[in-house]
């Protein structure tokens, strides 16, 4: 494991976090269930799955069954897209009337074309002023409660926006911010320019910057500290189907030489356990089976375990049914080392952003993307 000092504690306004780690909203995956199945093994900020600023004004069922916390969860974290001022003011406004939120994070990241085609996600920061109006304004509405932004470099390298938005941010008064150190045209491809981050956090010396992108491990969290300076760090692909993760984030930045290697048993046992708390946070269990399918493939990473067997799971239609299946499993498997680790999750390649017809002419918001911004808040997420 890379060398390094005890991390200090890293503070995002009034939360102190003794292990500068935050669990990256991921959609369809960072919610309750996920979140508190992290906790179970680590230490750290885990934050909820993207949550539609418009939508949560309707208070529409599903924004308001996805920003509910379980009484285990604290602090509790929600993250907001929104491409309105005004609206995401009055989303933040709710959440903090309403005591819902002890952390807000706003998403400028998402690299989804049916996002960004409309100005929003990883778009929008090229409009600097709407930007900086977004997060002044949330700032505002949340008071005492820390708003924070996610955002990638830019929309590609020759549109570049992270300094720029950085700076606004920092002198908006968020509590920190993070960086996906890609661009939108990269969606999740080839590796992560940790040099951004580096560069970022030269910038920004008043505001706590956290690095995010190519954590597959907890040595790979300690080298961007160290080659960065970065004050923490998002974790988002790397720990899916590996929830222990942040036990070794935990320890690591804690000094400790300690990486869980855990036999077919005990990654049989968090599957279960994760379906389990899917199970409380759908209170439904045929949904709670249909959602822990997709992870499958991230869990079982590596091991001896037959195909068939890994279809029957990926089919699973009750917990009773998933009992007998995991039943079959050689619960002494010993861990597989590298096979079980590096890159998990989507990954693709480079794309062409789609963006709203002129939308890099200007720097400005021009009247005619205004009617583009008003479809931008769409049921969806990403990051």
């Amino acid at each position: 494991m890379t060398a390094t000092t005890v991390a200090p504690t890293l503070r995002i306004g009034p939360i102190a976090l003794e292990v500068p780690v935050v669990l990256a909203p991921m959609a369809g995956i960072t919610n309750t269930a996920f979140r508190r199945l992290c906790r179970e093994y680590g230490a750290g900020l885990y934050v909820s799955e993207m949550i539609t600023s418009r939508a949560l004004v309707e208070r529409t069922p599903e924004s308001m069954r996805l920003i509910r916390h379980h009484e285990s969860e604290t602090p509790r974290s929600i993250q907001l897209y929104g491409v309105d001022p005004k609206t995401v003011a009055e989303a933040v406004t709710m959440l903090v009337a309403e005591d819902r939120a002890d952390h807000i994070d706003l998403n400028f990241g998402c690299p989804v074309p049916k996002v960004t085609r409309k100005g929003g996600g990883a778009a929008l920061p090229w409009k600097l002023e709407l930007f900086r109006d977004i997060v002044e304004r949330a700032v505002r509405a949340a008071g005492s409660v820390p708003v924070t932004v996610k955002m990638r470099k830019g929309i590609d390298s020759d549109h570049l926006t992270y300094l720029d938005a950085g700076r606004a941010a920092e002198g908006a008064g968020v509590a920190s911010i993070a960086l996906h150190a890609r661009t939108a045209a990269e969606f999740y491809s080839g590796t992560a320019d940790w040099s951004a981050i580096e560069k970022l956090k030269n910038v920004i010396t008043g505001t706590p910057v956290l690095g995010n992108g190519d954590i597959w491990s907890a040595d790979d969290a300690l080298r961007m500290v160290d080659e960065t300076g970065c004050d923490g760090v998002v974790v988002g692909r790397g720990c899916l189907g590996r929830p222990w993760l942040f036990g070794d984030l935990a320890a690591a930045f804690r000094g400790e030489r300690k990486t869980a290697q855990p036999n077919l048993g005990l990654v049989a046992t968090a599957f279960r356990r994760h379906a389990e708390l899917l199970v409380e946070f759908f209170e439904e269990e045929d949904r709670a089976c249909r959602d822990i399918r997709k992870h499958v493939a991230w869990y079982f990473k590596g091991y001896a375990v037959g195909g068939e067997l890994r279809a029957s799971l990926a089919t699973v239609q009750s917990l009773g049914q998933m009992d007998d299946l995991l039943g079959q499993l050689d619960h002494d498997q010993p861990y597989p080392g590298a096979d079980a680790e590096g890159q998990r999750g989507r990954a693709g390649t480079p794309k062409h952003p789609s963006l709203p017809n002129g939308w890099l002419d200007s720097r400005e918001l021009q009247e005619t993307h205004r009617a583009d911004l008003t479809e931008a808040e769409l049921s969806t997420s990403g990051g």
